[in-house]
């Protein structure tokens, strides 16, 4: 599979995920300037705001380490454009992140939920 069709697939597995631990998808790869949300869900009274990261190599590192600093500051600030957006002021809110390793065969080796997994993040 190539980089595209691998992180649709992780996508695809996290929203099934999510859905069958009670969260509300609500969007989709939403874009802003800033870069793009894999999914927005409600958990609760909770938006959550997932990034999805999917490896089917250790080549370049597990899937933790492409979130770099770089990409944690765009996560935010995309989230925030989506609250302003959708004019929501007085819901919290959080960033999670899915990181699943798979053989490139589809088999999935890991797959782990990290919840408010930015440090620092500010959410009210």
């Amino acid at each position: 599979m190539r980089s595209h069709a691998i992180g649709k697939w992780g996508e695809n597995l996290a929203y099934k995920y999510l859905e069958a631990q009670g969260y509300d998808i609500r969007d989709c790869n939403w874009r802003s300037s800033y870069g793009d949300l894999d999914l927005v869900a409600l958990d609760g009274n909770v938006i959550v705001f997932v990034e999805v990261k999917t490896r089917t190599s250790s080549a370049y590192g597990g899937p933790e380490e492409a979130l770099t600093k770089a990409k944690q500051r765009h996560l935010i600030e995309s989230s925030l454009a989506y609250l302003q957006e959708h004019k929501i002021s007085d819901q919290d809110w959080r960033i999670d992140v899915i990181a699943i390793e798979a053989k490139p065969s589809g088999q999935i080796i890991r797959f782990d939920h990290y919840k408010n997994a930015l440090e620092g993040e500010s959410n009210s």
